[in-house]
């Protein structure tokens, strides 16, 4: 019976070599195709336009602490449930604590320099000597031909929003700085500018012999004190006011900035220090909430959406349950008027000054999947303009 079998096997085995031959062609030939499939799959999504929302002061704890005023339970703010995260530090080359001058400046032009300065290398000495001045990426932006703007809740020429336009070896001299944004050096500049800061940036600059109306009529753009004062027919308005909506600026500029054909880059930058905890907190409650409302304005396949901080601050909540006050002893604290030094309430703990622990990043859209692990600050530099897919200016960084 094997005998008889062995014939047939044989011959079945023969015929189904060419086929098997065939088969393991087409596996290979096909192999390539699939691994470009794979890859184009795979390839990380490059991004048209950019907002970085940055929460001046805002750690770990302070995420955490909004979220427990807010809505009473961790991990419920809207950023919390973004998809990716990483921990960055935020050092200055010669110390371990920083301040928004360095942090932001190293954001923004993949340079750690020292406190103080603003988009400077690090051979400045604030207030003595200046460095190098680095290429920021709205700078690129610009260079580019994509519109820019810069929201703050701040003074516009404070160290957060300046380290995106300016460079300075003190991050004090804001009426120079603000003046540089009618001398840019790539592009036409910052398209739209929204902030506070009109007191202290116009006396600055009467002590340099200008001010606003003179600067508008020199190069010919309106300087306005209010939003509300903004026409609606200009599309490159520079706000300097006492104080502003955050949220009503911020729509504004996206509205603006979404008219571009070749994409933009958006600043937001909202003040979380919680030397008050009650007004930083909620600062940082109304910050998350303006940033789910952008993103459900925008469109993620190509846009990235990236949260930082440019520094930590010295916040702990330290007791507590469910159903009890967060900031309970807040009232008795602020009527002893002792908002100087550190602030012992009932379950939070505040000491009253910058700290050197990480911030978290938070990010969402196209190349937010670079942002994992712990880096450096300066690394965030490097995902923005990699998902933009631009190489870097050796020179100017």
């Amino acid at each position: 019976m094997t005998k008889t079998f062995r014939p047939a096997l044989a011959l079945a085995f023969a015929a189904a070599l060419p086929f098997a031959a065939s088969q393991l062609h087409a596996q290979e030939a096909s192999a390539p195709a699939v691994a470009a499939s794979q890859a184009q799959a795979e390839a990380p999504a490059q991004a048209r336009n950019i907002v970085l929302f940055v929460a001046d002061a805002a750690g770990v704890s302070v995420l955490n602490g909004a979220s427990l005023l807010e809505y009473g339970e961790p991990l419920k703010l809207h950023i919390q449930q973004w998809p990716h995260l990483g921990l960055s530090e935020t050092s200055p080359v010669d110390s371990f604590v920083s301040d928004s001058a360095n942090g932001m400046s190293s954001i923004m032009t993949g340079v750690k320099t020292r406190n103080g300065v603003i988009s400077q290398s690090p051979e400045a000495v604030r207030g003595e000597r200046d460095g190098a001045p680095t290429k920021t990426l709205l700078e690129y932006a610009e260079e580019r031909g994509l519109l820019t703007g810069v929201v703050s809740s701040q003074s516009i020429a404070d160290a957060t929003p300046a380290a995106t336009y300016a460079h300075a070896n003190d991050r004090g001299k804001q009426g120079e700085i603000f003046s540089q944004v009618f001398t840019p050096r790539f592009g036409d500049g910052v398209d739209v500018m929204i902030g506070a800061g009109r007191k202290r940036i116009g006396d600055q600059l009467g002590v340099l012999g200008t001010g606003f109306a003179p600067l508008a009529d020199q190069h010919g753009r309106p300087i306005y004190d209010t939003l509300d004062a903004v026409p609606q027919s200009d599309d490159r308005p520079i706000v300097v006011a006492d104080g502003i909506d955050v949220r009503a600026a911020t729509l504004r500029a996206l509205e603006l900035l979404q008219r571009s054909g070749t994409g933009y880059f958006l600043v937001v930058e909202w003040d979380a220090h919680t030397d008050d905890p009650r007004e930083g907190l909620q600062n940082m409650a109304d910050f998350d909430k303006l940033m789910a409302e952008v993103e459900s304005r925008v469109e993620l396949d190509d846009t990235l959406l990236l949260f930082t901080a440019d520094h930590s601050f010295g916040l702990q909540v330290d007791g507590g349950k469910r159903g009890e006050e967060l900031l309970a002893g807040y009232d008795e604290w602020k009527a002893a008027d002792s908002e100087e030094g550190p602030v012992r309430l009932e379950h939070v703990m505040v000491n009253d000054g910058h700290t050197a622990e990480e911030v978290p990043t938070l990010a969402i859209g196209a190349g937010a999947e670079r942002v994992r692990g712990y880096f450096p600050n300066t690394y965030l530099f490097d995902v923005m303009l990699n998902a933009w897919n631009w190489d870097p200016d050796a020179a100017s960084n």
